[in-house]
């Protein structure tokens, strides 16, 4: 393992100068081909310029021993739902668990595709920038596909602290013979990549890349056989927890894929509101490493801010809902699922299922509702360092309504599953915060057609949310 200081070798003009054409280098996509007039790209022809078809993609995983996880269902937590639901409803809830995976989460399915690209074009190597779990998917990927892997990731504060599930993540990287890279919280994470890409001429293993995001179809697409096969009905919801956007968006395709086409697809995001992923003091006042607002929301409103030049996770073209939940209600199912079901799952997936359980009440009880993934958990994902390295850091735990948590401040246990709540995100604020980049352009026919598609909404809808920033 090697740490690096904000002092590096590289030259950030010089880096930023050259970034299209290390990128393009590294990745094997000219996405110049993909560009429009105007602002707009040709998402689909992107997707499908992979050359795999959807059955490709399930060989190449099968092959590496990844996907076909199994579908269960929550019999004791659904019945728990119901203690606190209105008669006739307490949605059954299912659960995809993904911690079966090579690595043990749903992120071993994205790096099949991208270790499976990086052989077939004949890279020594691959790097992922990553704060742990697709990291440690890319390494053992890599490990069995004989491939060199570096994992470059954000680790510590300027006091030289980390928390413990990014240093178990990283113990996971290792243990599968991975080089971990750990960086200081700031912007040198990403010309660290950059310049190791330079370096290298490894394999840009990015997780919004076409080749992450449609491995990911598959998870989606079982999703709906599987359910068909043993309800004879497709899923009235899906939940996916959402931070970069691929796994929503790739849930969904998927979906789509399979026939499910009315299946509603929500987001659900940990609360970390008034926190700054980029900011020194914030960075471990927050218990949470992924599946949370500090990335869902700007990657949402921005999905280009990535590591390639155009993401293929574009989650507002999916999504039917979005809902925040507090942290301390995460804790609180994550435990439960462990009491009720005999599952010890991570914190990412357990971010939905806290979503599940407080919707599941709003359901049918002859409808369905799926928590799309789960992630392995270790000694340093578990809930209880967590909660221990929190009050070292001055964060207050407490028992009470989960409404009262202030992020950074506190995290508030709820006293009874009865006060798990969530709280809907304004679709149309997040997208008209995506158009303001755009309310001082003038836009062509053909550039708010994309808009259209990429916010998902009617023409009419878009006018009149444009109309609205412009004012």
């Amino acid at each position: 393992m090697r740490t690096m200081s904000k002092q590096t070798s590289y030259s950030i003009a010089d880096l930023t100068r050259r970034k299209n054409q290390i990128i393009k280098a590294s990745v094997g996509l000219d996405y110049d081909t993909y560009e429009h007039e105007g602002i707009g790209f040709d998402y689909e022809n992107m997707m499908a310029s992979t050359g795999y078809s959807f059955e490709d993609v399930q060989k190449i995983q099968q092959d590496s021993k990844v996907g076909s996880t199994p579908l269960i269902e929550l019999h004791n937590i659904t019945a728990y739902a119901r203690k606190f639901s209105a008669r006739g409803y307490g949605a059954r809830i299912f659960l995809k668990d993904e911690a079966v995976n090579l690595s043990g989460s749903f992120k071993a399915r994205r790096a099949a595709m991208s270790i499976h690209k990086a052989k077939q074009l004949g890279y020594e190597g691959v790097i992922a920038a990553t704060s742990g779990n697709y990291g440690a998917a890319v390494a053992a990927l890599a490990a069995k596909h004989g491939l060199k892997c570096i994992v470059v990731q954000e680790c510590f504060d300027s006091n030289n602290l980390a928390q413990p599930e990014i240093l178990e993540k990283a113990r996971a990287c290792e243990a599968f013979g991975a080089e971990v890279i750990q960086l200081s919280v700031g912007p040198e994470l990403f010309y660290t990549f950059l310049d190791l890409l330079d370096k290298t001429g490894y394999f840009n293993a990015s997780l919004y890349s076409p080749y992450g995001v449609m491995g990911i179809e598959t998870l989606g697409y079982e999703i709906a056989d599987t359910l068909k096969k043993e309800t004879g009905k497709y899923p009235e919801v899906v939940l996916a927890t959402n931070a970069g956007g691929g796994n929503l968006t790739g849930t969904a395709r998927g979906l789509q894929k399979a026939g499910a086409l009315d299946t509603k697809v929500y987001g659900a995001s940990v609360n970390l509101e008034g926190l700054h992923m980029a900011s020194d003091s914030d960075f471990n006042r927050k218990s949470f490493t992924t599946g949370h607002t500090g990335f869902g929301i700007p990657f949402a409103v921005n999905p280009d801010r990535s590591d390639v030049p155009r993401s293929a996770a574009r989650p507002l073209r999916y999504m039917d809902g979005y809902y925040t939940v507090n942290q301390g209600s995460v804790f609180f199912i994550t435990e439960a699922l462990s009491v009720l079901e005999g599952l010890e799952r991570g914190p990412a997936g357990n971010t939905s299922l806290a979503a599940a359980f407080r919707l599941a009440r709003t359901m049918r009880e002859d409808e369905i509702i799926v928590v799309q993934e789960t992630e392995y958990t270790g000694a340093g994902k578990h809930h209880q360092p967590q909660l221990s390295f929190a009050k070292r850091n001055g964060i207050d735990i407490l028992h009470g309504i989960p409404e009262q948590e202030i992020p950074g401040k506190n995290i508030v246990l709820p006293k009874s599953a009865a006060h798990i709540s969530i709280k809907e995100v304004d679709l149309d604020r997040v997208r008209r915060s995506y158009l303001k980049r755009f309310k001082d352009t003038e836009l062509t026919d053909a550039d708010l057609g994309y808009l259209a598609e990429e916010l998902n909404l009617s023409h009419e809808r878009l006018e009149r949310l444009l109309e609205e920033v412009r004012t």
